[in-house]
């Protein structure tokens, strides 16, 4: 079947039963994730859970044909449905895809993530074809639809976002939804308890040029122990005119996670649980960093590190303070503190 645009979100908060295979393709790689991800999490709660899930890549399945249809009429060890995601789906798999919607299983849904499909892809149009399958497109998203992004992320956050603020990330993080989940997470943190809307000062100093990147690998840096590489980071950001306050402000919510995680720790949950419960979640590409950091700070280290920033980005407000120097002698002092 073909999903037409407007029926897109509904079918992906509850797919249709009857498609059993569900072809998600499109140039937005990001955007073929996310919604991948939606629909699988409506058939298992865990997308890592061993016994209900399954993933592959489309070479693999190539080099052995069984094991589709093996794994899809497993039996689930724990009960429930199953879920099989395929990566790197292409026309290749259009036969074995074929064969296997002749019987499908019932209790697997499966789902094949591609890159961008012609109209004359063998395996789009069968898909959009059988009534077993399904075929949803992830087009670039202009501005209007990512201005509809974040606010929608942003509010479940219980944030705001000024007009103008909107208008410029919308215009600067278009056509990757990868990229944008990455910098609304981003704003979101640095943020943190804060009741005020998000200002388009706030957008440019955390998605700006540098903020895009440095402010991360800054924030790990120093929270890892690694003194020279956040003195690097803290000497970039600050030659591109990122705010000192953004700084401190987004050391100052990295060190709030921390303690939150280590707090759930220490009432019993385990580091991978406890950084699971956080919100937004830890980018994956610094989970093991964060994860090394939760035993690098406990509570009591974190409180004086919080009370010690909250001090300095008061004396940066003060006229002529020089903030360059209290803020990297911060980063030094918190690199130091974390070994």
């Amino acid at each position: 079947m073909k999903i037409p645009p407007r029926n897109i979100e509904n079918f992906i908060k509850k797919p249709d039963p009857s498609a059993r295979i569900i072809l998600i393709y499109g140039p937005d790689s990001g955007l073929v994730k996310e919604r991948a991800k939606t629909i699988g999490l409506t058939i298992v709660s865990d997308l890592n859970d061993p016994f209900n899930t399954a993933k592959f890549t489309a070479s693999q399945l190539l080099e052995d044909s069984a094991r589709l249809n093996d794994e899809a009429n497993a039996i689930s060890m724990m009960g429930g449905d199953r879920l099989i995601r395929i990566d790197d789906s292409s026309d290749k798999l259009t036969p074995l895809i074929k064969d296997y919607l002749d019987n499908p299983s019932q209790n697997c849904l499966i789902l094949l993530e591609a890159s961008d499909l012609g109209p004359r892809s063998t395996l789009r149009k069968l898909c959009e074809s059988h009534d077993k399958a399904a075929a949803l497109p992830c087009y670039v998203e202009d501005e209007r639809g990512m201005a509809r992004v974040i606010n929608e992320k942003l509010a479940a956050e219980g944030k705001t976002i000024e007009r103008d603020a909107q208008a410029w990330l919308a215009n600067h993080i278009s056509g990757d939804r990868g990229r944008a989940n990455s910098e609304i997470e981003k704003l979101i943190i640095y943020k943190g308890h804060e009741t005020g809307a998000i200002s388009l000062r706030d957008v440019m100093d955390i998605c700006g040029s540098a903020g895009a990147s440095s402010l991360d690998e800054l924030v790990n840096a120093t929270a890892s122990g690694h003194a020279a590489q956040a003195i690097r980071h803290f000497e970039k950001l600050s030659e591109e005119g990122v705010a000192f306050i953004a700084i401190l402000r987004t050391l100052q919510n990295h060190l709030k996670r921390l303690h939150e995680a280590r707090s759930a720790i220490e009432k019993g949950a385990s580091a991978e649980t406890a950084m699971k419960k956080l919100s937004p979640p830890v980018f994956f590409k610094y989970q093991p960093a964060f994860q090394s950091q939760l035993r690098q700070w406990p509570l009591k280290k974190i409180n004086t590190a919080l009370n010690k920033l909250m001090e300095i980005e008061a004396d940066c407000k003060k006229t002529g303070t020089p903030a360059h120097t209290l803020c990297s002698q911060a980063v030094l002092g918190l690199s130091k503190m974390a070994n």
